[in-house]
């Protein structure tokens, strides 16, 4: 992870800005983490010190894992670190997003102080507007076993009505990592109704379906909220 500055000058920095501007120091840290590209401090501090080897470690060869969160919790940022690990690990990271142009995943890999350039063929951003599981399976058909792919996001694959419903695209893409052995992170919305819960994190419950989905199609839920995580095998 690499921010502007070093975390203990961002934190003077919040200390000075407290002082000028005669504000709590939660407020100025919030201020300063929202200059970095996060909603709170508390997001800031937990990308930063977020083991992601681990989390990499608890991925399985043919996983399908569906990544939840409210906006700002940095689920995005946690797939493209999850993806860059992948491939400075020797595997292909693919990241597939309609929701993004390439400027601005490039400006999110900047604040994770990854350089796309110095991974070379190891890893591939596409933001295509024909994504849909066959444009993934067809873009991934020389993947190797282990792998990483993430979508952006699970919501919008099938928006075009030409594209297959959501359950059967999901389907192909769970067959299509189980033969192949890649790792496929689908990164998904969050109900809205879950900010009114007293659960810290989501649950699979949470997920938010426009269109009917089988959820027990995924391998792993992994669910992020005010800095804490969990990953889960689905059950």
């Amino acid at each position: 992870m690499r921010f502007s500055v070093p975390i203990f000058r961002l934190k003077r920095q919040a200390k000075l800005l407290a002082r000028d501007k005669k504000i709590p120091l939660h407020e100025a840290l919030d201020q300063v983490a929202q200059q970095e590209g996060f909603r709170s401090w508390s997001l800031l501090a937990a990308v930063a010190s977020r083991p992601m080897d681990s989390i990499l470690a608890e991925l399985t060869p043919g996983d399908l894992v569906l990544l939840g969160a409210r906006p700002g919790q940095g689920k995005t940022l946690l797939a493209l670190e999850l993806v860059i690990k992948a491939a400075g690990k020797g595997r292909r990271g693919f990241f597939f997003t309609l929701e993004y142009t390439e400027d601005e995943v490039l400006s999110r890999l900047a604040s994770l102080g990854a350089e796309p350039k110095s991974l070379g063929n190891s890893f591939s951003i596409d933001t295509s507007d024909k994504i849909c599981a066959d444009h993934v399976i067809e873009r991934m058909k020389a993947a190797s076993r282990g792998d990483v792919a993430v979508i952006d996001y699970l919501q919008l694959l099938d928006q075009k009505r030409q594209n297959p419903e959501l359950i059967v695209q999901v389907q192909a893409l769970k067959d299509f990592a189980r033969t192949s052995g890649v790792i496929i992170v689908l990164i998904s919305q969050i109900d809205r109704s879950f900010e009114h819960e007293k659960d810290r994190l989501p649950q699979i419950s949470d997920v938010r379906l426009p269109n009917p989905l089988d959820l027990s199609l995924f391998t792993k839920t992994c669910f992020l909220h005010e800095g804490e995580l969990r990953l889960d095998a689905v059950a």
